[in-house]
């Protein structure tokens, strides 16, 4: 029989697994008696840990939620996951927990044991991120759980945005997700005054009190995130083409990320490709990715590029002369 401080350590972990537990199991696991299972439960409530029983023959207990944090308990995985998830969002993109999460990391590390605390040190020396050319926009933490408790609670959000050409708005949205693509974040939501589905970026909205009326929630599309996807692809584009490829709608979507591009039918053979990218040379390259027959007749920027491209390739595959 395990020690009685050890028993509880082991009570604990098995409580923390997100189930609800009969005394007759978790007596079984802990090889003791049922009585001392009531015992044990009592100690951990007198120690703060909010432990709910239900009595009768489908009775049980199980973990609930605290007016205090009560220290927990990890197993190894969950600790490394823990110790690398706090120093990313020491230098992550959401502002306001930088200092607060190294703070977290602090206490970890001091009570990991040597042989995690080499692991979470090797993944810091050896996997690095490759540095973006500019760094995202940061976010403050406080709008991120405004907006998100708002889409929990399907209540109205007031805010004033920003657009990309500089100019301000002021909006009233019913929020559903907050959805992360590269380094930034969006709000997706319905747009009360427009009466139609909108994306917003979360670090150019400043939200307004109070917060607006509840609100019934709609049928999200299914295609919500492709919208952010498409939206963020779209708005970074310096440069736009409308491209015919020729093979049919259904087979180009299957070989690009909506991310490229929006696709229309033309006939069973060709498409209309709308795409873009940050410059010509980048577009020109990425339609050599498709794998595809297509024709482009406009802008003249990027015919150029193509033929610039369609001769340096042919040069590469020619012998140099003796």
């Amino acid at each position: 029989m395990l020690e009685t401080s050890a028993r509880l350590l082991r009570l604990l972990s098995l409580l923390q697994a997100a189930r609800e537990w009969t005394g007759t199991e978790l007596a079984e696991r802990l090889s003791v008696s049922t009585r001392t299972v009531r015992n044990d439960v009592d100690r951990l409530r007198n120690l703060g840990y909010p432990v709910h029983g239900t009595r009768g023959a489908v009775g049980g207990y199980r973990l609930g939620a605290g007016a205090a944090l009560p220290p927990l308990l990890l197993d190894d995985e969950e600790a490394v996951a823990v110790a690398i998830g706090l120093r990313t969002a020491a230098g992550g993109t959401i502002t306001g927990v930088e200092e607060t999460s190294l703070r977290a990391l602090a206490k970890l590390e001091q009570v990991l044991p040597s042989r995690l605390r080499r692991r979470v040190s090797a993944l810091q020396r050896y996997a690095n991120a490759v540095p973006r050319d500019e760094p995202g926009p940061r976010v403050d933490a406080e709008t991120l759980s405004t907006l998100a408790a708002a889409c929990r609670d399907h209540e109205r959000v007031r805010f004033d945005y920003r657009r990309h050409d500089g100019s301000e708005s002021r909006r009233e949205v019913e929020p559903y997700r907050l959805v992360v693509w590269g380094r930034r974040w969006y709000l997706v939501s319905f747009d009360v005054q427009r009466a139609d589905w909108r994306t917003f970026r979360v670090d150019r909205l400043s939200p307004r009190t109070p917060a607006g009326p509840r609100f019934a929630p709609r049928e999200l599309p299914e295609e919500a995130v492709d919208q952010v996807r498409r939206g963020v692809s779209s708005a970074a584009w310096q440069y736009r083409a409308r491209v015919v490829v020729h093979v049919s709608a259904q087979r180009l979507a299957e070989r690009i990320n909506p991310a490229v591009g929006t696709i229309v039918a033309i006939d069973e053979t060709r498409c209309v490709l709308d795409t873009g990218a940050e410059s010509m040379e980048a577009l020109a390259v990425r339609l050599g990715l498709l794998d595809c027959e297509f024709t482009v007749t406009e802008p003249a920027e990027l015919v150029e590029q193509l033929r610039v491209l369609a001769g340096r390739y042919q040069r590469a595959t020619v012998a140099p002369s003796q």
